[in-house]
């Protein structure tokens, strides 16, 4: 704000030329531009002030162990590198209580433990069905779809001929919900000194498990409290290989086009590791090998043309086994979500023994609708 830069002009009176009031505009003018040049120049070093703070902060960042080098030492590391620089003598009296004693007849002490807080699990491998298969979600505990299970039938007639009458059958495609359930204990010194959010570590081992036993009752369920796999389903169409011991060339060429053309272009082969270690071996009649390596990163190989998935929980090549099917699953089979993960933190059940119960649970139906859109390869009994 500009004030009293200048003496007030005298108005009593015209000045006797322009003199006067040229100057004393002239005066004020660079008296504005002088301002305006000092607020410019204090907010330029504001603002580079600003930035070097930024930088600052940034290079902090970038430091190894970044934001937490300024957090304070736990003790116990504290002592040990304190002890390591100058002995015990440059240590407080609670540092030496935090060395921990080595066994040795020296008198050592044992560098601390770190905690990574990364936790190591165990490798689940999980059936594929569900990315392949088409999945809904679902509010009942029974899923039903209306299917057609006979068409009109027509036929030529003459121009005054009696017209017969015919009508298409329908029924019912029905998947009933199934429930999955497991729990576990965790005490509470786990969970407070854990490094790890231990809480979210365990409903994503929930949701793991959950499915591996999910795809593993898709391929093979019983239909008892689970669902009835795809290789279980009687009503799926089979192709038999004619060796107990080794797949066939010409049984997979005839499995594939066994299917309506529909679904056959539009279809993947299921198998196991196994499965897919012996195909890779096979030559069609001209010496070319019937599995083709996918040539882009991220397409599947192909056998015969179409995609081929691995599926951990489907059957080695056995006698009387199912080791291969061939479908579109996206047409043939359904899964219904009910309740995709719960998991339910209990502190009280366990409280007396110090310990946390953690409820997992999971609600999904699915099966087969259309059995045509599939074909299961048979080995033969010996």
């Amino acid at each position: 704000m500009i004030t009293q830069i200048l003496p007030p002009l005298e108005t009593k009176g015209a000045p006797e030329d322009d003199t006067e009031v040229k100057d004393a505009l002239d005066a004020l003018t660079k008296a504005v531009d002088d301002k305006v040049k000092q607020a410019t120049d204090d907010a330029h070093k504001a603002t580079q002030d600003e930035i070097k703070a930024l930088r600052t902060d940034i290079a902090a960042l970038k430091r190894p162990g970044g934001a937490d080098d300024d957090k304070p030492e736990k003790v116990e590391v504290k002592a040990f590198w304190g002890f390591v620089r100058g002995g015990t003598e440059a240590l407080e009296p609670e540092e030496r209580k935090a060395l921990v004693v080595s066994d040795d007849t020296r008198g050592g002490f044992l560098a601390p433990e770190q905690f990574e807080a990364q936790l190591q699990k165990e490798l689940v491998e999980i059936s594929p069905i569900r990315q392949a298969a088409r999945v809904t979600p679902t509010t009942a505990g029974r899923v039903v779809w209306p299917k057609r299970t006979g068409t009109i039938t027509a036929k030529w007639v003459g121009e005054t001929e009696e017209r017969s009458k015919t009508e298409p059958t329908y029924g019912q495609a029905a998947l009933d919900v199934h429930e999955m359930a497991a729990y576990i204990d965790v005490s509470n010194w786990l969970l407070e000194d854990s490094a790890i959010d231990l809480a979210s570590e365990l409903a994503s081992d929930f949701a793991e498990e959950f499915g591996r036993l999910e795809g593993l009752a898709f391929v093979n369920g019983d239909g008892i409290k689970k669902p009835v796999g795809i290789m279980q389903d009687p009503s799926v169409p089979e192709v038999l290989n004619g060796s107990a011991t080794e797949l066939s060339t010409d049984a997979l060429i005839r499995l594939m086009y066994a299917m309506p053309a529909y679904y056959r272009n539009r279809g993947s082969w299921l198998l196991n590791g196994n499965s897919i270690a012996g195909i890779r071996l096979l030559k069609d009649e001209n010496g070319r090998y019937l599995w083709q390596d996918s040539l882009t990163e991220g397409t599947p190989s192909t056998l015969l043309g179409r995609p081929v998935v691995e599926a951990v929980d489907m059957p080695d090549v056995a006698a009387n086994a199912f080791p291969v099917i061939y479908g579109d699953f996206n047409a043939g089979f359904r899964i219904a979500d009910r309740i995709g993960l719960s998991v339910l933190r209990d502190p009280y059940t366990q409280a007396t023994e110090g310990l946390v119960r953690f409820h997992g649970r999971r609600r999904v139906g699915a099966g087969v609708i259309r059995p045509d859109a599939f074909r299961k390869l048979k080995m033969a009994t010996s």
